[in-house]
């Protein structure tokens, strides 16, 4: 299951490098479905002035959009930075079966504050390819200094 992981994995952190050259926090998400990727998003927060347009969320609309339901029972999000609480909400109404995410995040991520906030049944793998994923995180900042 690791190979398949860090497969998706670096296709949430090609999301995540475009979110980098748009100016977005490079946070990249996909969303994968018998073996396809069904949704993909970066962070949009600035280029659409909205605090909710974050990548997890943009994906979560397009894999519901290309399943044609809002339940994504049989699908794994990954995304290369740990779900805020908001994200995790979502994630847990949209009742995705699986999470896998790289990088922590212990400043704004659920699992510190509302740690139950995704469905019961939800598995949740965390590291996956997580230093490419903070390198990342690393340049934007330094960036902005």
């Amino acid at each position: 299951m690791i190979d398949e992981d860090e497969l998706y994995m670096q296709k949430a952190l090609a999301e995540a490098r475009q979110a980098l050259e748009e100016g977005e926090v490079p946070i990249g998400c996909v969303v994968v479905c018998d073996g396809r990727v069904v949704g993909r998003g970066h962070n949009l927060t600035q280029t659409l002035q909205d605090v909710t347009a974050h990548a997890e969320m943009q994906a979560i609309t397009a894999a519901a959009q290309t399943v044609g339901a809002k339940y994504l029972t049989d699908c794994t999000l990954y995304v290369t930075v740990e779900p805020c609480v908001m994200c995790a909400g979502a994630i847990g109404w949209a009742q995705v079966r699986r999470v896998v995410f790289a990088a922590d995040d212990p400043k704004r991520g659920f699992t510190q504050y509302a740690p139950k906030a995704l469905h019961p049944k939800c598995e949740v793998m965390r590291g996956v390819l997580a230093q490419q994923a903070q390198e990342l995180m690393k340049t934007f900042f330094e960036q902005k200094r």
